[in-house]
């Protein structure tokens, strides 16, 4: 039986949405709790989904615009993150986690990018 490949983006995005998901069930329910959470959920999930869509892209170039699309989702995520701890409506220990995975996923997205529009 064959093993089928592992996917690091597609899985890494995946977790990333999980502990959005995990995180947003840590937010006041106070109106900065909503709206921010509401974007955090938004893009933070959006991520994977775009990977998603991209893995089965009829193009190069729609592969490519999915995956960049996904950059940019990965980004608002990260702006958002870097709100709730810098406002303390998080503890700087339940985002750091999800900021590094965020940061790792960004820089994987972005090499994707690149070396796509490279070729």
């Amino acid at each position: 039986m064959m093993r089928e490949r592992k996917n690091i983006i597609q899985e890494k995005s995946y977790q990333l949405a999980v502990q959005i998901v995990q995180l947003a069930k840590l937010l006041p329910r106070r109106t900065e709790g909503f709206v921010i959470g509401n974007q955090l959920l938004k893009s933070g999930t959006s991520v994977g989904a775009n990977v998603e869509e991209a893995i089965g892209a009829f193009s190069k170039n729609d592969f490519r615009y999915k995956m960049s699309i996904a950059l940019k989702e990965a980004r608002e995520t990260h702006y958002w993150l870097r709100l709730l701890k810098d406002t303390d409506i998080i503890a700087e220990k339940n985002i750091s986690p999800i900021l590094a995975l965020t940061m790792e996923v960004m820089n994987i997205l972005g090499a994707i990018v690149k070396n796509t529009v490279a070729k």
